[in-house]
């Protein structure tokens, strides 16, 4: 029986093998290394955090995204976007070098058992570990409007569903969101000869500022310092204070997780949009059907919208029943909150002991910082010490049974030595 399962070979994922292996842990990695990124999003895309930003992490530190592109011959510079296809190219060298090999294979079922927990592979191995980190991304908790559910996918996908956008050259696409990913996606469309529009609801588009240089005045750097989320003491907060962001009261991350770094296009892509794609503002679809040569849209107070495809960049919303490759008993058995996603200790343990998360699933407990890569560095050294702890302490609740009150037993005992 391995000590860790890690499921889930993104940035996060990774990270975590990466500081388990060297915290001395048998563990096994099952995944297709940087798959959302290499599978989800179109040639031409960039990275919207900075470069130093976005590192996936090691303990050494040797393997930050800055060597590896001079492994390329390329400088990564603060204030020049990276593109995806070269992060992707990074997370797979950091596959190779900080991590004692990837299962590729992709995990269907966990279920709890005596003294930890079994995986199910896709072609039926039973591996057995004392804990799991999942580490799935944002793949499970794609967020579709509820008037294009019905529609097939021939006529409607989610922005993440693309690798490729050439299928729609010549034709007509509407694009529905007003964040990064509708309008990227826009300007791709628009560059290669699609008529395409952007319907958003809010009732102008938000931009992010040209980062200032690192080097900047004392007092300039006082008043907003950088961050891996942005410039601003609150971003900072978010960003480098994940394990204080915590212990705000529920209430208040509820409300952050839901209002903070909202959508908006990065500088770079700015004019790409303005001057090349017709975006309609305060714009909210009511209702859809198909109609003879593709989709037909009816806007709340607003003309209706005729067109051959709608590519939905509408996020993601990650809750605790859309973790599907849970079993049944043990989804149901996880502790959730407000927005309905699952409740997290401080070491990233669920409610269910022995059961950690990781990435998107933990921004209601730990902030903005788990919806970008720079919260894999704070994750995976929290998360790989809370399952040493639990190794330590043994795996309780074997017999199926989560820790009282829907705490993980680690919270509610206190902490165990280091």
């Amino acid at each position: 029986m391995y000590d860790l399962l890690v499921v889930g070979a993104g940035p996060y994922g990774l990270s975590i093998a990466s500081h388990a292996a060297a915290a001395g842990l048998s563990l096994r990695v099952f995944g297709r290394p940087m798959a959302s990124w290499r599978d989800h999003m179109p040639a031409g895309m960039y990275l919207k955090s900075e470069p130093w930003a976005s590192n996936l992490s090691d303990p050494a530190r040797r393997c930050r995204l800055d060597t590896y592109c001079a492994t390329r011959g390329v400088r990564a510079r603060h204030g020049e976007p990276i593109p995806v296809e070269m992060f992707a190219e990074y997370g797979l060298w950091f596959a190779r070098n900080a991590v004692p090999g990837v299962d590729e294979r992709t995990v269907t079922r966990i279920v709890s058992r005596t003294g930890g927990f079994e995986a199910v592979t896709e072609d039926g191995e039973v591996v057995a570990a004392r804990t799991v980190a999942l580490a799935v991304g944002v793949m499970p908790f794609v967020e579709m409007p509820s008037p294009l559910r019905a529609l097939p996918r021939h006529l409607v996908t989610h922005s993440s569903h693309h690798d490729d956008l050439s299928r729609f050259g010549g034709r007509d696409v509407t694009v529905i969101g007003g964040g990064q990913a509708a309008l990227e996606t826009a300007a791709l469309l628009a560059e290669q000869g699609t008529r395409v529009r952007v319907l958003a609801r809010a009732d102008r588009l938000r931009w992010n500022d040209v980062p200032p240089p690192c080097r900047r005045p004392w007092w300039r750097s006082a008043r907003a310092p950088h961050s891996g989320l942005g410039c601003g003491w609150r971003n900072w907060f978010y960003a480098e204070r994940p394990g204080l962001y915590r212990r705000l009261p529920e209430p208040t991350r509820a409300r952050i997780a839901s209002t903070a770094l909202g959508p908006a296009g990065a500088w770079w892509v700015r004019d790409r949009v303005e001057n090349a794609v017709p975006v309609r503002l305060g714009q909210e679809v009511t209702a859809a059907r198909a109609v003879p040569g593709g989709v037909r849209l009816e806007v709340r107070g607003a003309s209706s919208v005729e067109t051959e495809h709608v590519i939905a960049a509408t996020g993601f919303r990650a809750s605790r029943d859309r973790l599907g490759l849970l079993a049944d008993e043990l989804r149901g058995a996880l502790a959730a909150v407000g927005d309905g996603s699952p409740e997290v200790g401080r070491d990233f343990e669920s409610s269910y002991p022995g059961l950690f998360l990781a990435g998107l699933v933990t921004a209601s407990g730990f902030g903005p910082a788990m919806r970008f890569v720079h919260g894999a560095t704070f994750t995976a050294g929290t998360l790989v010490r809370g399952v040493r702890r639990r190794l330590r302490a043994g795996v309780p609740g074997t017999d199926g049974v989560p820790a009282p009150g829907g705490r993980s037993r680690q919270d509610a005992a206190g902490a165990l030595p280091a």
